[in-house]
């Protein structure tokens, strides 16, 4: 078996592949501080919400409370398995939680606007829990398109259109799909 060396990613950079255990579980997370947030009416959760995609989109798990706890206590804690998925495509899942997050901060706490913050709220629970209950992750299903339609040009993922053939590829290099080695 050979041995690549592997490259520190840089700070300010997002993970691909992504786990899509730790992806479900921070949606999971998502689901229940949004939630929380309207059942107890308290909108300073928003900013948490909107603090923790922003960290999220600009350096994966490093910044992010949530996605820290997920990856170093609960993914070890409850063994859940390391399933490789396109980190791209997640990335912009995060990107629109950010707007969906940041608008219902400034609409509940720069407008009063609770109400109307709660209903986009729904909207980030409705994504979210979609991906933490059934793995489908609508954000990634837009960037199919959009990849589809020319919006986002297909460099910008090139294994996003067939993910198996990259942990194909990578495995008979005696790697994982994000680069990493093969543990017998």
């Amino acid at each position: 078996m050979t041995s690549v060396p592997q490259q520190k990613a840089p700070f300010f950079s997002f993970p691909h592949p992504i786990n899509a255990s730790v992806a479900r579980a921070v949606a999971a997370g998502v689901v229940i501080m949004a939630v929380a947030t309207i059942l107890l009416d308290w909108p300073w959760i928003t900013l948490v919400l909107a603090y923790g995609f922003i960290a999220r989109v600009l350096a994966g798990p490093r910044l992010s409370p949530l996605a820290l706890l997920v990856t170093k206590v609960i993914v070890p804690k409850f063994g859940l398995p390391y399933r490789p998925v396109a980190g791209p495509p997640k990335r912009f899942a995060a990107s629109i939680g950010v707007v969906f997050s940041v608008t219902a901060a400034v609409l509940s706490l720069g407008f009063g606007l609770h109400g109307a913050a709660y209903i986009v709220l729904g909207g980030l629970i409705f994504a979210a829990g979609l991906e933490s209950i059934f793995g489908y992750c609508l954000g990634c299903k837009v960037f199919g398109f959009l990849i589809n339609w020319g919006v986002i040009p297909q460099s910008v993922c090139e294994d996003c259109a067939n993910f198996e053939s990259r942990a194909r590829r990578m495995s008979a290099r005696g790697l994982r799909p994000d680069g990493t080695p093969l543990v017998k």
